[in-house]
This record gives structure tokens, sequence and C-alpha cells, in this order.
């Protein structure tokens, strides 16, 4: 079975491979230096510094693994070509709530790097696959378990 693609812009794309670096010197040195001492402590049969160390060592492991297969699945959303007609991965939009006429901007992103508190909102959420595809001007329908809200697309920026 094909693993699912990770799309990401190359920015979110640092970010992981940031994040990956970080775990792999100084996290792993870290948790190490730390299971040493518990060791040294004695008795590691009732030690919970030895067994603290130990999951955040196991939560270490697990987090280089996901990380490393997001990066061999990765896909870059390409911002540079992206048009202002038509609203996709990577296009910042402004929408107008046509119910309460507020105005929200996103950006809509892959799933990994979605962040609705920076306004970056995944294309796999209600909002993000409602407006992929739809051109400047129209109007959305989003079912969300509240009811349904409609949208007016007002602009797609780069």
């Amino acid at each position: 079975m094909k693993e699912k693609d990770v799309m990401l812009t190359v920015s979110g794309l640092k970010q992981l491979e940031e994040e990956l670096e970080q775990l792999k010197t100084v996290k792993r040195r870290q948790v190490a230096e730390r299971i040493k001492q518990a060791i040294e402590f004695g008795d590691i049969s009732e030690n919970s510094e030895y067994e603290d160390a130990k999951n955040e060592q196991a939560f270490i492991e697990g987090r280089i693994l996901t990380l490393e297969k997001m990066l061999r699945n990765a896909k870059i959303i390409d911002d540079e070509n992206l048009g202002n007609e038509i609203v996709s991965l990577g296009s910042k939009v402004l929408l107008k709530d046509l119910e309460f006429g507020d105005v929200l901007e996103y950006t809509i992103v892959g799933s990994v790097e979605a962040d609705p508190d920076a306004n970056k909102i995944s294309n796999e959420s209600p909002v993000g696959k409602a407006i992929l595809g739809q051109p400047k001007g129209s109007v959305v329908e989003v079912t969300v378990p509240a009811g349904i809200l409609k949208y007016e697309i007002l602009d797609i920026l780069k």
C-alpha cells in the first residue's frame, strides 16, 4: 500500500528538517545522559528517574521515525507558480462569512502544517476542502457539526 503524500510548503519542510536534526543531535544526547545518570543511582527496578528517561527516549525515537516518514513522503507545494484565479494548496485566501460579515484570511496548507492560530488551515479541513479548486467570487457551503456555514471567496493571494 502506497504511503500518503505529505504536502508541505518550503518553510514547513525546513521546520520539520530542523526538528529532526534537533531530536537526533541534541535531544538524543540529553536523554542518553539522563539514562546514564539514573543507572548510576543504582537499582533501576524502582528508579523513577530511569523510567522517566526511558519513556522520553521512546517518545523521541518515535517522533524521529514519524518525521523521517513524513520527509520521505514530502511533496513540496510550489507557491512560486500559484495563480490567483483558483484556490489551491499554498493559496492565501480572503473569505467573507456571509452570516456574520466577518472577513477571514487563511493560508491553505497540508495537514502537517495546519495551525489555526496562525491562520493556516488544512486542505483536509471542512473549510479547506470546500474552497479548494474554487474561483474568486464563489460562495461555498461548509458542513460543520454546528450546521452549514457560507463563505464568499473575496480574493486569492499568492
